[in-house]
């Protein structure tokens, strides 16, 4: 079957669309990896790279700025991390600048967050230089710790349903009080004789000042207790006295070593 010209013509201007379509994608993909663009390296060590792969965009103050070039393990407790960096972006990282493995939403992809520096240094970072890396937080450990916290608290609130059980039967002390009307009434008996019983201390104690205040006045027992008011100033006096005496004799040792 012969080929018209009209065909000849579509298939050249979707070999053309299709050509376009493909040096777009590779331009765009190049851009975001930073392949036609004049780029610096950097790396970090981290304990943990928490699901990082290669490839992955490097950001700073919320903008893409390069992509994470390789990453090795380096000892059983450390990883390292390269990066690949626009240089257009290097005049605002510092040495004292902070790299950190962060997810694009909370589902995303992982990503290199670069915190800005300038606090300790503001010199600006050179190509190889090593940042300081903040680990991830291990979200095994906390998904653990949760679990524990649950399984606990399931099982308190087991024992507390088997307690509340207990005492709505009537169960323990506790639940004979609160389902005896019998205990209630004598616990209400005993409370009332226990009010009654202070009551008459109450009496008992004022009686006894007003007899004791009787007692003061009446001129039988008056010297009795001016005898003993007298021995209790003279003890108080005594006191003072000797006080008066170890203070004198204290500045006395102090004048004297002076």
């Amino acid at each position: 079957m012969k080929t018209t010209s009209s065909q000849k013509i579509r298939i050249g201007a979707f070999t053309v669309v299709g050509m376009l379509i493909l040096f777009l994608a590779v331009f765009y993909i190049g851009n975001q990896k930073s392949m036609f663009s004049s780029t610096f390296k950097v790396y970090g060590t981290f304990k943990n790279v928490n699901g990082l792969t290669v490839g992955n965009n490097v950001r700073f103050a919320g903008i893409n700025v390069g992509v994470v070039e390789s990453i090795n393990i380096v000892t059983d407790s450390s990883v390292r991390v390269d990066l690949t960096l626009n240089n257009s972006v290097k005049k605002f990282i510092k040495t004292d600048s902070k790299m950190s493995i962060g997810s694009d939403g909370l589902m995303g992809d992982k990503l290199v967050v670069i915190a800005p520096g300038g606090v300790k240094s503001n010199t600006e970072v050179q190509e190889g230089n090593q940042l300081e890396s903040v680990n991830p937080v291990d979200v095994d450990k906390i998904v653990t710790k949760l679990t524990k916290v649950a399984d606990n608290a399931e099982s308190l609130t087991g024992d507390l349903a088997d307690i509340v059980a207990k005492i709505n039967n009537g169960k323990g002390s506790i639940g004979r009080l609160l389902n005896s009307e019998q205990m209630a009434k004598d616990l209400e008996g005993t409370v009332k004789q226990a009010k009654t019983t202070i009551k008459g201390v109450h009496a008992t104690t004022q009686t006894l000042n007003e007899d004791l205040k009787a007692a003061q006045n009446n001129f039988l027992l008056k010297g009795f207790f001016k005898k003993k008011e007298k021995a209790k100033q003279d003890s108080l006096k005594k006191i003072k006295e000797a006080k008066e005496k170890a203070a004198k004799e204290a500045a006395k040792k102090k004048k004297e070593n002076n």
